[in-house]
């Protein structure tokens, strides 16, 4: 996979490209600190809200040890998302010909793998949703050489199929993973701008 441009480029670049709405407000990327950022992460990842992320009984020291394990894996990434410069989104993007998805379909190149998940909220912001997941496919897509994002939503997670959807994803088929049975999708670059306009 190619390094990917510095997060804040990236994304400033390709949200100037998007149709503005200030009701959702300005959203930015940085680096995850597994460690700093540790307390927060698990505040969100063992929240009921955030059962599809499968880390509900994971205690804090589990969510230190796993972004430690990713911040030293060279084919899996973490960054924060900030709104308006405070932490409100995770996002995460992989390499399926090593990790995810391997054996589990045939990769092509350019394909990157990504998953996102938005912190609860007591006061939600109407599309603020859609605008993380086109935010982090804009950065993805910021990188010449990702030619498709592919994902692998729990079948289960209506939610998140809809807003995939919404972005340019189509699904392919489900797959068994491990952990649970996934709805195998995949969202191109022309897709993804056709669906959103973003870097059109």
């Amino acid at each position: 996979m190619s390094a990917h441009p510095s997060p804040t480029t990236a994304l400033n670049e390709a949200l100037r490209a998007a149709p503005s709405d200030a009701a959702v407000g300005r959203l930015s990327l940085r680096p995850l600190d597994p460690l700093k950022d540790a307390e927060l992460l698990h505040s969100w990842v063992t929240h009921p809200k955030a059962a599809f992320w499968m880390m509900q009984d994971a205690e804090l020291v589990d969510v230190e040890r796993a972004y430690m394990e990713i911040a030293a894996d060279e084919h899996h990434h973490a960054l924060l998302g900030l709104h308006d410069g405070v932490p409100a989104f995770l996002m995460e993007y992989y390499d399926p010909r090593h990790r995810e998805l391997v054996g589990l379909y045939e990769p092509r190149p350019g394909d990157v793998g990504m998953h996102f998940l938005v912190a609860p909220t007591d006061r939600p912001v109407h599309g603020f949703t859609r605008a993380v997941i086109t935010a982090v496919m804009a950065h993805l897509f910021a990188d010449p050489a990702t030619e498709r994002v592919v994902v692998e939503p729990d079948v289960s997670n209506k939610a998140v199929h809809a807003l995939n959807e919404a972005v340019g994803f189509v699904p392919e088929r489900e797959i068994q993973k491990p952990e649970k049975s996934a709805l195998l999708s995949f969202c191109t670059r022309e897709s993804f701008v056709a669906a959103t306009g973003v870097g059109a």
